[in-house]
C-alpha cells in the first residue's frame, strides 16, 4: 500500500506487476520499461532480487532505474555486493506497517525518526525501538499491546545496534533466537556466514527439538549450482567465524525455502515439517 500511496502522492501513476503466478524476472523487466516519469523507482524483496540478477535482461532494466529499494527481509551481504557489482542503484530500507513503511534507509533514519536500542548487551546489540510522527497509535482493539506501551514509540521484535556514526544495523529477531545447551544463537548471524559459501544461494537457520541440547541448530540450504555443497566446510566456517556452539548440527538441502508475506522465510513451516 505504501508504494502505491507514495506514487500517487507524488503525482504519478505506478506500474503494477501481477504476482498471482509468482514473480517472473522478464515480466518485471517489461513493467520497468512501461514505467514513465522523470524519475523511476521500484521495490523488491531479496528473494525477488536474486531472480532479477539471474536474468541479464531484467538486470539491465533494473540498472537504469533511479533507485531500487530492497526491504521486507534482511539483504544478505553477498547479494548486496552482487547487486552493486551489477551496477544496480540499491538502497536498503527498514520499517514496517506500524511505522508507515520504510523510515530508515541504508541504516540512516529519515528526518524526525529516532532510533533507540533497549537492553543492549556488551556488543551494543539490543531491541530496536523506533520513535517519531510516522509511528501508528496502536493496534485496533488491542489497547494494552506492549509494542505501543510508550506513546510515539514502537517496540520492534528486531535486534540491532547503532554505530558511532548513527547507522543502524539489524542483527536478527528476538522472537527467532535459538537456545541450544543454554546458549543463545541468533539465526540471522549464522545465516550471514553460511550464505558466503559459493555453493549456497539461499539459507535459513532454525532451532529443532533436541533431547540433549533443548534445541539444535539446523540450516536449510538452496544450492546455487556453483560447486558442491559441503556440510563440513559450512560447519567449519561457522565455527571459525562464530563459535562451535553456533555451528549447524544438520545441513539439509531444499529446492526452495517456504516463504510468508513479502519474501520472509517461514521458519515455523520448516520447524513443523522437520521436527
Amino acid at each position: 500500500m505504501q508504494v502505491l500511496l507514495r506514487a500517487l502522492a507524488s503525482g504519478f501513476s505506478p506500474t503494477v506487476l501481477d504476482l498471482d503466478d509468482g514473480f517472473d524476472a522478464d515480466t518485471f523487466a517489461d513493467a520497468l520499461d512501461a514505467l514513465d516519469g522523470p524519475r523511476r523507482y521500484t521495490s523488491l524483496v531479496p528473494t525477488q532480487l536474486i531472480k532479477v540478477l539471474d536474468s541479464p535482461r531484467a538486470t539491465a532494466a533494473l540498472r537504469d532505474v533511479d533507485a531500487l529499494l530492497v526491504g521486507g527481509a534482511a539483504t544478505p551481504v553477498p547479494l548486496l555486493h552482487r547487486a552493486i557489482d551489477a551496477g544496480i542503484p540499491i538502497t536498503r530500507t527498514y520499517g514496517m506497517s506500524e511505522t508507515a513503511g520504510g523510515c530508515v534507509y541504508d541504516g540512516i533514519p529519515l528526518d524526525g525518526v529516532v532510533i533507540r536500542i533497549d537492553d543492549a548487551n556488551a556488543d551494543g546489540v539490543g531491541r530496536v525501538v523506533l520513535g517519531g510522527p510516522m509511528v501508528a497509535h496502536g493496534y485496533r482493539n488491542r489497547p494494552e499491546h506492549p509494542a505501543f506501551a510508550e506513546p510515539g514509540w514502537f517496540r520492534t521484535d528486531d535486534l540491532g545496534r547503532v554505530d558511532d556514526d548513527g547507522v543502524l544495523s539489524i542483527v536478527g529477531r528476538a522472537d527467532e533466537a535459538i537456545t541450544s545447551g543454554g546458549l543463545t544463537i541468533v539465526p540471522q548471524v549464522v545465516e550471514a556466514v553460511v550464505v558466503e559459501d559459493p555453493a549456497v544461494a539461499e539459507c535459513a537457520v532454525v532451532g529443532l527439538p533436541d533431547d540433549r541440547l533443548g534445541e539444535k541448530v539446523v540450516v536449510f540450504i538452496v544450492p546455487s549450482g556453483a560447486g558442491t555443497l559441503d556440510s563440513e566446510r559450512i560447519r567449519g566456517a561457522v565455527t571459525e567465524r562464530l563459535d562451535r556452539y553456533a555451528a549447524p548440527r544438520e545441513v539439509i538441502e531444499l529446492a526452495e525455502l517456504p516463504l510468508r508475506g513479502p519474501g520472509k522465510v517461514d521458519r515455523r513451516a520448516l520447524r513443523a515439517r522437520f521436527s
